[in-house]
């Protein structure tokens, strides 16, 4: 079993980087080949000079991804196969560290290495192609501070969580994938609700948007569509890049509407308007909600298999580790299940294309198609969005319909 279990695991993720390797260079070969003509339905808005620059800006990105995808994978051999998980543990054991301590010792160094490992692309991305195609407004000191903000949070959160789900394996008996399922659901719902309100604040500023006449125009577009919110609110995006966007965050009170400061600069009101007005359709058909639903049941269905495989040898002796323990289950389980699901990303892919037609439909009825046009045409453009992707990649990778059809479902409306 063990042998045979390998030997899958092995399949698995040489089919799966093999995959996503191919899928993204067909990707920078399409974009690359239609780099020289702007599409039909933005030819008069779009000049050939922006969609040049969009889809080098998208290659860029894409053979940085590619370098990614196979480091990445090396990284997973070499934690699994390559023993490293399996010295990792020992040497927290040989440190004298035990129970809990080891667990959340050992899940911690292995969180460290893949944060080291990631560095060096975020780095890349942030500081070499974002900063060539003029979209970088971070400074190294920012990036700094970001970097460690976000690790003290990652501890001063995670570490509570994590020693509760190790605690709850330990000590619920066979049922305790069903425990961690509820805390996890907790958690992720007490996550939307601060969000907003502790965390999001300490790596941005929040002011609330002092432009009357479009204040005026927002909260008349909120009573047609009976939405009650804790305010708006204008986020500095530009202290980190020139990409504009705007989203609704948190539920119940603490439901807050925030407009990037570069796409407030960007837009006309109408434009604005319109764009909130497909925010609000997420809203309007409970798209958080099923999301919620969509990941409630994808973690039940994770944790109840990882029940399953928490005490067999073969899982733990497959992937490299001679070691068993709560926590080595958990690494290992995380490593290999995304070289078997990968094949289902077109699934999720397609459920939120979808999301984003009935968003799209909303605003039409809500603020005009044509205004929501005008602005995801100027988003496109100012964001160097590519508006010929790859079919089959975009359908396994886009959240978000392809610009062109997009476009024309909104025509049509």
């Amino acid at each position: 079993m063990t042998a045979a279990f390998t030997i899958c695991f092995l399949t698995a993720l040489a089919v799966t980087t093999l995959l996503r390797l191919w899928l993204a260079r067909r990707h920078v070969r399409h974009v690359d080949a239609n780099r020289g003509v702007v599409p039909d339905a933005f030819q008069a808005t779009i000049a050939l000079e922006a969609h040049q620059r969009a889809a080098d800006y998208n290659i860029c990105k894409m053979r940085l991804a590619m370098v990614e995808i196979l480091i990445g994978s090396l990284f997973v051999l070499a934690l699994t196969l390559g023993g490293a998980l399996q010295a990792l543990h020992a040497a927290w054991s040989a440190a004298g560290l035990n129970g809990l301590a080891h667990g959340v010792s050992f899940i911690g160094s292995v969180v460290v290495l893949g944060a080291l490992l990631d560095l060096p692309f975020s780095l890349y991305r942030t500081f070499a192609i974002e900063e060539r195609f003029g979209f970088n407004k971070m400074t190294l000191k920012l990036f700094a501070i970001d970097l460690a903000k976000a690790a003290l949070i990652g501890a001063l959160v995670g570490l509570p969580i994590l020693l509760a789900v190790l605690w709850l394996m330990e000590q619920m008996g066979p049922r305790w994938w069903l425990y961690v399922w509820l805390l996890w659901l907790g958690f992720n719902l007490l996550a939307l609700l601060i969000y907003p309100i502790a965390i999001a604040p300490l790596f941005n500023k929040f002011t609330p948007l002092a432009d009357a006449p479009l204040r005026e125009r927002i909260e008349a577009l909120l009573a047609r569509c009976g939405f009650r919110s804790s305010g708006l609110f204008v986020m500095d995006g530009s202290r980190r890049s020139a990409h504009g966007n705007a989203y609704f965050t948190g539920f119940g009170q603490a439901k807050r509407i925030v407009f990037f400061d570069t796409l407030l600069d960007k837009l006309a009101p109408a434009e604005i308007e319109a764009v909130l007005a497909h925010e609000l359709g997420h809203y309007r058909h409970r798209h958080v909600w099923k999301r919620i639903a969509a990941m409630s049941l994808a973690s039940f269905g994770f944790l109840w298999l990882l029940g399953g495989l928490v005490d067999a040898p073969w899982f733990y002796e497959g992937l490299g580790m001679t070691a068993r323990s709560t926590a080595a289950a958990l690494v290992l389980f995380a490593l290999a299940i995304p070289a078997f699901t990968f094949p289902l990303t077109p699934l999720t892919s397609a459920f939120s294309r979808r999301h984003e037609y009935e968003a799209d439909a909303y605003a039409a009825q809500q603020a005009g198609a044509g205004d929501l046009v005008a602005a995801l045409v100027k988003l496109y453009r100012d964001n160097a969005a590519t508006l010929t992707p790859d079919p089959l990649y975009s359908t396994f990778y886009d959240s978000h319909p392809p610009a062109a059809a997009r476009i024309a479902h909104l025509r049509s409306a």
